[in-house]
């Protein structure tokens, strides 16, 4: 029997879990993969008429998910993660230290169709995709497995949701030549620590990455709530 979630808030029409870093959000190809945040939920909460997924985290991510109960539930908030309504935030630990503090990232991106589930930078046929960044602490970290020489603390604040966008712009150099052949702003010139896509997977335990924040209106009451997880490391 599979573990269940932790779940932080419970009503009729949602569910906000804590999802652990190794686990699905929802089920990949073959029976090896149905264990998910969907098929717990599921598990959990038998008379719902859900679970519906609204948004998801990449396997090696953990952090906060909402997972609506209901169709309308759904419908409502996947409403509002189009219009980008939703708040977000993430906590990352960085391979080596962004030269500038804060910012915001800007770079178009989309699948490498050569190499996927990989996604780069193409400045032609990219989508759009924004991140606000800030360094919170450098070389402070409860991790004494790292590899990493030097590390930074990072808060990200998302603005897009492209997929792997965090792990894209914070891999990213910091400068980039364009096709038109001028030099541009890129993304941070550092992986995420035990990323295995875009940077070194040994330099840490798993990915460090965590969805530390998430802010919407509740589905059914038009209320504001709002959530918040303290990572592992």
């Amino acid at each position: 029997m599979h573990t269940l979630l932790r779940i932080l808030h419970e009503s009729r029409d949602f569910a906000v879990v804590d999802k652990p870093s190794g686990l699905l959000s929802v089920p990949g190809k073959g029976p090896a993969k149905q264990d998910c945040v969907a098929s717990r939920i599921r598990a959990m909460f038998p008379h719902a008429s859900g679970p519906l997924i609204v948004h998801r985290l990449d396997m090696d991510t953990s952090g906060l998910l909402v997972v609506a109960l209901t169709p309308d539930a759904q419908r409502e908030l996947s409403r509002q993660f189009e219009q980008r309504e939703v708040e977000k935030a993430y906590v990352a630990m960085l391979d080596g230290e962004p030269k500038v503090k804060q910012g915001c990232i800007d770079l178009p991106i989309r699948t490498d169709i050569d190499n996927r589930p990989h996604q780069i930078v193409d400045f032609i046929f990219g989508k759009p995709s924004q991140t606000r960044y800030r360094v919170l602490a450098r070389n402070s970290t409860t991790l004494t497995t790292s590899t990493a020489p030097h590390h930074s603390r990072v808060r990200f604040e998302p603005i897009t949701g492209r997929s792997h966008q965090l792990r894209v712009h914070a891999a990213t150099p910091a400068t980039l030549l364009r096709n038109d052949g001028d030099w541009v702003a890129g993304g941070l010139g550092c992986p995420i620590l035990g990323d295995p896509l875009y940077g070194d997977p040994m330099s840490a335990p798993r990915l460090m990455l965590h969805a530390s924040e998430l802010a919407f209106k509740d589905p059914e009451t038009g209320a504001h709530v709002s959530f918040s997880s303290e990572p592992e490391f």
